[in-house]
Order: structure tokens, then C-alpha cells, then sequence
């Protein structure tokens, strides 16, 4: 996975609220267990016309004053079903992060686990943010893994982040090679355990 520390994009808003896994990757492209792909999808019934398979001019990820690497999304982002290619089609279209009010708990877990950066913050803030991005689509957020920051203009705020998913995010690790980057430490210790077994045999 790629490594998340310092994130400076545009972004993407999409204020709509509870949006479900169902609406970022419907049930029937879950076909492959491959993660690439399926950007090609994301909010697939939203981004084109169910009758003609024409791009929605109407939808946001269709207009092209909008681009980034950010997600700004309404309450409640990722509820509904576990499905894990939620955060694969995110991450294959190009996200690294999403921001939002609110993140259902499956959905935060998925994410994390596939190097995708969920971002809560107040919803205050996520209306200033919003607001600011529609305003002027140039305007950029930062985001600052370290430090658990999130800035828009001259407004931060600090977002909640598990400290092993830190660290698995600043290094681009999965959870194996979180275990493989132990590995001299892990070797050190069944070594030094095996010489005290030892010794208390004799």
C-alpha cells in the first residue's frame, strides 16, 4: 500500500448523507476478488444513466471543476452492508481520503485496512469545508497523518486514529507486512526465550 503522511489535494464534495457501500459499489460488479478494477464503478448508478449507460452530467465526479485526491462526503458515510470492495473502489479511483461527519464502523475498518484515510470531523467543520470546495474548487485541505490534523483555510481540527493504523498508514503496511517489518525483534525474542527454556532444563 502507499504510504499516507502529509496529504495536500483538492477535493471532491458529495454532501449527500448515508451513503451505503450499496451506492459506492453496487452488488453486481462484486464479481472479482482482484481490488483493481473497480474504480471504473465507483458510484456506478449515480455517475451514469441506468437506461442509456451515459455519463450523468449532474453527478459530481462527472464535472470537471471538481478533481483530488479527497472525498468530502455527507453524515453517515459507508453504512449498509461489510462489503470491503467499498474501499477498493474508492482507492482504485484515486481517493486517500474521505472526510465526513460520521463513518459506519465496518466501513472505517475496511478502509483503514486498505490504506484508505477516513477523516471525522465536526459537523461544522464539514459544512465550512464543503461550502469552501463549491465555492472554489482550487481550495486545498491538508491533512496530517503525524499530527491527526485536518485543514481547510483557517480552520484544523484534530480527527481520532488508531495508533497501529497510524503506523500501518505512514509505512504503507498491510497487516503482514507490519508482521514482516517485526521480524528481527520477533527472532529475537523466540531466541531468547528458547535460551531460558534451556537453562532452566539444566
Amino acid at each position: 500500500m502507499q504510504k499516507l503522511v502529509i496529504i495536500k489535494s483538492t477535493a471532491v464534495p458529495l454532501a449527500a448523507e448515508n451513503i451505503d457501500t450499496d451506492q459506492i459499489i453496487p452488488a453486481r460488479f462484486l464479481k472479482s476478488i482482484d481490488r483493481k478494477g473497480f474504480g471504473e464503478n465507483l458510484f456506478r448508478d449515480w455517475r451514469y444513466n441506468i437506461h442509456t449507460n451515459e455519463p450523468n452530467p449532474d453527478f459530481v465526479l462527472n464535472n470537471p471543476r471538481f478533481s483530488g485526491e479527497i472525498l468530502v462526503a455527507g453524515n453517515n458515510f459507508g453504512c449498509g452492508s461489510s462489503r470491503e470492495h467499498a474501499a477498493w473502489a474508492l482507492t482504485d479511483y484515486g481517493f486517500k481520503v474521505i472526510v465526513s461527519s460520521y463513518f459506519a464502523d465496518i466501513f472505517k475498518g475496511n478502509a483503514l485496512n486498505n490504506g484508505l484515510l477516513p477523516v471525522k470531523v465536526s459537523e461544522e467543520f464539514l459544512k465550512e469545508i464543503l461550502e469552501g470546495i463549491n465555492e472554489n474548487p482550487d481550495n486545498e485541505i491538508a491533512i496530517d497523518v503525524e499530527l491527526q490534523s485536518i485543514s481547510f483555510k483557517d480552520t484544523t481540527e484534530t480527527f481520532e486514529l488508531d495508533s497501529y493504523k497510524k503506523i500501518c498508514l505512514m509505512n504503507g503496511y498491510d497487516d503482514i507486512d507490519f508482521l514482516i517489518s517485526k521480524k528481527q525483534a520477533i527472532t529475537e525474542f523466540e531466541l531468547k526465550t528458547q535460551k531460558t527454556n534451556e537453562q532452566q532444563l539444566f
